[in-house]
């Protein structure tokens, strides 16, 4: 199959039927094999409804229903374990992303030898509340990643079935997927301009919160990436530094009080700021051990992808 088009939704009753219908005519414009899968993250509309009734008028079109809402995320990684396609598109159902898109997007991935193509709404139909909280959240990401990309939050994005079949998201990683597409070896990411339509139908389903939440899933994703495998590397280091500063400040109290003989030990501030901060440091190391313990007994904790197997026998 030449491509598999995921598309999760909540609440798009007014849309599904003229979106699946756009996919349709230009998949078959283009002669691709294809398959289109809806996942309805807990709508309480008639989306399911209307997807029930597309299924049984085009055997292209797969459902999946959350029983409840869980979010972006889950839906997406249901709907990529669910794809059979040799390129996975993701988009909206929302009508801002353009179906006109899945060829040039396939033709990056297939010929031009991408792992992953995000879009870049470069020109957007949004109002400045979210416009520039989403340039900042772009920046941040841009320099803590290293992935030089201007919209990581857009829904339009196309994928090597290897890249989808290698990684899980979750919670609300699905704004970093380029992020975790690189942390799992897959490092040929590239960008397209996409049109970005203003919405037709309903209203947005994100408020600020998601901003809030994007950097703390940023704060998340960049610790784990790292030392996820390592806990004691991260949490070993700040910890000896902490308790060794304050053993040297102890050690340094200690001894100013045997020379000059003229404070209490304990009525200096210095004294409670050095027992703090050793007891952090314990704190942090007992932690990295904690982590490490946790990751060896981890069923994942050998889990690589492998390439290729070479004069094995």
């Amino acid at each position: 199959m030449d491509v598999s088009i995921v598309v999760p939704l909540l609440n798009e009753e007014e849309s599904l039927t003229e979106l699946c219908d756009w996919i349709e005519r230009v998949v078959n414009e283009n002669n691709l094999s294809y398959e289109i899968i809806l996942i309805d993250d807990g709508s309480t509309d008639d989306s399911w409804y209307i997807i029930e009734k597309l299924i049984s008028a085009n055997p292209h079109i797969k459902g999946i229903k959350f029983q409840r809402n869980y979010g972006k995320s889950a839906a997406l990684n249901e709907g990529f374990k669910a794809s059979k396609g040799d390129v996975v598109i993701t988009m909206d159902a929302d009508l801002q992303d353009s179906p006109e898109e899945i060829p040039e997007l396939r033709r990056m991935i297939i010929e031009d030898g991408y792992d992953l193509v995000s879009g870049w709404k470069k020109k957007r139909f949004d109002p400045l509340s979210k416009t520039i909280p989403t340039k900042f959240f772009n920046g941040v990401t841009r320099k803590a990643s290293g992935i030089y990309l201007h919209d990581f939050n857009c829904g339009l994005k196309s994928y090597k079935k290897k890249v989808v079949k290698s990684i899980e998201v979750y919670g609300e990683m699905h704004r970093y997927i380029p992020v975790i597409a690189k942390w799992a070896g897959f490092k040929k990411i590239g960008e397209k301009v996409v049109e970005h339509s203003p919405r037709k139908y309903g209203t947005t389903k994100f408020g600020w919160e998601r901003f809030i939440n994007g950097f703390l899933d940023l704060a998340t994703i960049t610790f784990v990436s790292k030392f996820g495998k390592s806990p004691m590397h991260f949490f070993g280091l700040y910890g000896t530094l902490c308790f060794l500063i304050g053993l040297c400040m102890v050690i340094y109290l200690i001894i100013a009080k045997f020379v000059t003989f003229d404070f209490a030990l304990t009525n200096r501030p210095s004294f409670y700021i050095a027992l703090t901060s050793m007891i952090i440091g314990m704190q942090l190391f007992l932690a990295g051990f904690i982590g490490e313990l946790i990751s060896r007994n981890s069923s994942e904790r050998n889990n690589y992808l492998i390439e290729k197997k070479v004069g094995i026998v």
